[in-house]
């Protein structure tokens, strides 16, 4: 009777071992897509600050002929 609930009680610590990994994984996922996003965000703000940068540079040198 020792071994098969020692099966048992080993078999649940395993299980609870893989639910709190997957609850860590799941919360740097998150943590990790957060990063991505607000790296998308700076990215697409510097592509326009960059925009307006030669916009304004060309009609510069629109003037400038």
């Amino acid at each position: 009777m020792f071994w098969p609930m020692l099966a048992v009680a080993l078999g649940f610590c395993g299980i609870a071992v893989l639910g709190v990994l997957a609850v860590r994984v799941f919360v740097e996922a998150q943590r990790l897509g957060r990063q991505v996003a607000a790296t998308t965000e700076r990215i697409n703000r510097a592509a326009e600050d960059l925009e307006r940068a030669a916009t304004r540079l060309a009609s510069t040198g629109d003037a400038l002929r």
